[in-house]
């Protein structure tokens, strides 16, 4: 068996054993802290920990290096303009899905005494996650969660004061930036500035080579954390009453996955999208595993050069940049679960305010981090630029949806989750194959 095929046999049986194990071993046995169980430990410290290590170095020596290979400047910015046009299309396609469906089949037309319960033990669920309420609070205090202070947020992370504190916080999206600009001065150096590019290929080739070790973990890593969800949160809450929304979130994400970005895919390269979902399939799975695009960056960058056939260029300027700012399923999720919450409420938004929630929703997956659960806190930004409009009709204070509503969703996060993930990391996996036509790799022998 070739190494990739056992590899991605060990990730499923790690899928499908943590599931089982979570369900039958571990749920009802965790505790009143079930983040501090050992599954969730131990998957961090085998998996999550060892990929996010590697996050910085990868995004940052990846883009330098897609920058120099492509050289020349009126290239990259057709690339980095289709790129862009890529992200903002997929993603307002689907906002709308999510937005559509939602207002549909009404999820949150629940009976009164489902939708008491739930609205009653909200607050209580949101109390008890301690780091969720910090953060709910935080972005209040800070104003990020009004629309021009989302913008703002963005644009201070896109001109970041200092590069090194920006790298040590994590925050990928500034060290994109610094790392393009530099990438285009080396291009621009020409011979001077070559054995600079050399010295990038070189570190490339090294970070690489430790993603394939890591990459090993996986099957380990992913047991742990799908058992450590499962055990969390049980599978009896797919069939509880909170199920009619699960299937409309799953829905408009498989709609998205599998109608829309294929076919955006096949349009744009005429090849097979589904033979290239099969070659992104160990990306994929450990998406769905890890819950998270960032940590699967390293992953997803080597089966798109491997079995995928995207372009090293490509794959190093579309991918680490999609897995800060392409979230296709964050943005259909956030406006499910936002016009969900105000059915539940029994507060009908109008079409003005289902748009605010489609550009609110967009902007607000933009400027999520690639980390678990981070949609859920951007959410807020829906949240309150809706109040926002719906406060200036006159609606009372009293009457709007309060913030402590994000409570009713939090139980079943994670499995929502982990699947709007996997369509996060799909969505880049499509735009780097879509962008590898326009910034092929040069033949042997021959330079940018």
């Amino acid at each position: 068996m070739k190494h990739g095929n056992l590899l991605t046999l060990l990730i499923v049986i790690g899928l499908v054993g943590g599931a089982l194990f979570g369900q039958y071993a571990l749920f009802g046995s965790m505790g009143e802290h079930p983040n501090a169980h050992w599954t969730k430990q131990a998957g961090d410290l085998i998996l999550i920990r060892p990929l996010y290590v590697m996050i910085i170095p990868l995004v940052f020596v990846s883009v330098v290096m897609g920058m120099t290979s492509i050289g020349d400047p009126s290239k990259l910015g057709v690339v980095g303009t289709s790129t862009v046009v890529y992200y903002l299309v997929t993603m307002l396609i689907a906002v709308t899905i999510g937005a559509i469906l939602v207002t549909t089949f009404r999820p949150g037309d629940l009976p009164a005494d489902i939708q008491a319960k739930l609205i009653g033990d909200s607050q209580a669920d949101l109390a008890q996650d301690e780091t969720l309420s910090q953060n709910i609070q935080d972005a209040k205090d800070t104003g990020q969660s009004q629309l021009g202070g989302a913008w703002m947020n963005i644009l201070r992370q896109l001109i970041p004061k200092n590069i090194i504190e920006e790298m040590g916080q994590g925050r990928t999206l500034g060290v994109i930036v610094f790392a393009l600009l530099f990438g285009l001065a080396i291009a621009a150096g020409g011979e001077a500035t070559r054995p600079v590019a050399v010295l990038f290929e070189g570190l490339f080739a090294a970070v690489m080579k430790l993603v394939m070790w890591v990459i090993w973990l996986t099957p380990i890593g992913v047991f742990l954390l799908v058992s450590w969800t499962v055990g969390k949160v049980g599978l009896k809450e797919l069939v509880g009453p909170l199920s009619k929304y699960i299937v409309i979130v799953i829905m408009g994400l498989a709609i998205h996955g599998l109608v829309v970005l294929p076919a955006v895919l096949y349009l744009c390269t005429r090849r097979n999208p589904f033979r290239y979902l099969w070659q992104m399939r160990r990306a994929l799975m450990t998406a769905f595993g890890t819950d998270s695009s960032a940590a699967t960056l390293p992953v997803t960058i080597e089966s798109a050069e491997g079995p995928g056939g995207c372009s090293k260029r490509a794959a190093n300027f579309v991918l680490p940049l999609g897995a800060t700012v392409n979230m296709d399923g964050t943005a259909l999720y956030e406006a499910v679960a936002v016009v969900f919450l105000f059915q539940l409420w029994g507060i009908d938004l109008s079409f003005g305010e289902l748009v605010i929630v489609v550009i609110t929703a967009t902007l607000a997956a933009v400027g999520a981090a690639g980390i678990p659960s981070a949609g859920t806190v951007t959410m807020l930004i829906v949240i309150l630029a809706v109040n926002s409009g719906l406060r200036g009709q006159g609606m009372a204070e009293e009457d709007l949806l309060p913030e402590y509503a994000i409570g009713v969703i939090i139980g079943v996060d994670r499995i929502v989750d982990m699947c709007r993930t996997t369509v996060n990391v799909w969505g880049d996996a499509v735009g780097a194959k879509i962008i590898s036509r326009l910034a092929p790799d040069e033949p042997p022998g021959k330079t940018a």
